[in-house]
């Protein structure tokens, strides 16, 4: 090893500070975490809480005991599953590659993961759903949720309703706690119109990472939500720390953390292996890279990730389109460069913020960033559900057209696995 480069190496001395700060009795740090955790009991009975609030049954029983309106739908969904309504994903690759189709092979170590975000309401996955049907397109395989989750709670089941839909069609999903920084936990800061300012500490300040576990806790334990959004270097070290702890929890990072360069994300990377246990798991499941990443940037990253065995661990989600408005210069669609590198990189997941560029410019309402954080009774009393939905299915017309440009250039997408 070249002497200079020797220098990089991390002491065992300064791994052994570490551990001896960590496993102190007297941190207050670690003490602050444990006092929160042991309000819902210990690590095991916590995971068998979640285990038990997340099976599909006990989702389906609770709906029925409410009433909820979104049962029949849901049990609509289930059926239309159960029927083969949803074109196979062997009949998809057949009707875009025609007589090319067994000449043309699909590597699976390398399908991109179809993701559309965001999904704020369980109606628009029905929508969605009877689109999909109607003209025999794939539903994603990954959902992105940011709605408040308070209001979900006490939307008649939304909540539980999206958690057993998930299960119904074989996706994966992510949701966004409260404590994300828009409630004003930054006192110089107002709502979601300057969120800017929160670039300068994001939305988790003083206690906030304890309030973010214990928040995380009480869905994890009440709803069996595993997957949530993570935005802060604070709430990411305690989601490690919970892991470590035993607890099954799960996150991604947000493109607002800025992994927008390969030493960011070893940085990011680092923090996982240091944390990550015996097995070589980690709860980091995924995170987002900034939107000024270029394919270089994925492929440095990629190395990065398989030097530390995290390839099939840490999924990289990569944006594809973005809002019209409050986000990003438009226009903005990154599908060519997907297609040009995924064949290349694995464990790719293209997430789809918004319709493409040429579909958004001609809507009377364009997708928005900060129509997430608005509160559903005032979305239906200015009248803007309509639009709110067209905007998410310009989104699934997006995540459909990434998926043909992939599978007509060999590279296989996960799509919903139960319906395709």
């Amino acid at each position: 090893m070249d002497p200079i480069t020797a220098r990089l190496g991390i002491l065992p001395s300064v791994l052994e500070e570490l551990n001896s700060f960590l496993l102190d009795p007297a941190n207050p740090l670690v003490k602050g975490l444990l006092r929160v955790v042991e309000r819902y009991g210990t690590p095991e009975e916590i995971n068998a809480r979640a285990q038990d609030a997340r099976s599909l049954p006990n989702l389906l029983r609770q709906l029925k005991q409410i009433d909820s309106p979104y049962l029949p739908d849901l049990q609509w969904l289930t059926a239309e599953r159960d029927r083969g309504a949803f074109i196979p994903m062997a009949d998809y690759r057949a009707r875009l590659l025609g007589d090319q189709t067994g000449q043309v092979e699909l590597d699976g170590k390398f399908a991109v993961t179809l993701e559309i975000s965001a999904l704020q309401y369980f109606p628009w996955l029905i929508d969605e759903a009877r689109q999909a049907i109607d003209r025999r397109e794939l539903m994603p395989g990954r959902y992105i949720r940011v709605r408040k989750m308070r209001e979900q709670e006490g939307d008649q089941g939304d909540l539980l309703a999206v958690a057993a839909a998930m299960q119904v069609v074989g996706a994966t999903y992510v949701e966004t706690l409260d404590t994300k920084g828009t409630d004003g936990s930054n006192v110089h800061l107002g709502g979601p119109e300057t969120i800017t300012g929160y670039f300068g500490g994001i939305g988790s300040p003083n206690d906030y990472p304890l309030k973010w576990a214990d928040e995380y806790l009480y869905y994890y334990t009440r709803y069996g939500v595993q997957q949530v959004l993570n935005t802060n270097p604070g709430t990411v070290l305690v989601a490690y720390l919970l892991y470590k702890l035993g607890i099954d929890n799960q996150f991604k990072i947000s493109v607002f953390m800025g992994n927008d360069n390969p030493y960011a994300v070893l940085w990011t990377l680092i923090g996982a292996k240091l944390f990550s246990r015996p097995d070589g798991t980690t709860p980091l499941i995924g995170f987002n890279f900034s939107n000024s990443v270029n394919n270089e940037t994925i492929e440095l990253s990629a190395e990065v990730r398989k030097a530390l065995n995290f390839e099939e661990v840490v999924r990289f989600e990569h944006h594809i389109t973005e809002t019209w408005k409050s986000i990003v210069r438009q226009p903005y669609n990154r599908r060519a460069e997907l297609v040009e590198v995924a064949d290349r990189v694995a464990n790719i997941s293209a997430k789809h913020e918004g319709g493409d560029p040429e579909t958004e410019e001609t809507r009377e309402h364009p997708s928005d960033l900060l129509d997430y954080f608005r509160d559903k009774a005032e979305v239906e009393s200015s009248g803007a559900m309509p639009d709110l939905l067209r905007n998410y299915l310009d989104k699934h017309d997006a995540v459909n057209r990434t998926a043909e440009a992939l599978v007509t250039n060999g590279v296989p997408v996960v799509a919903a696995r139960n319906l395709h």
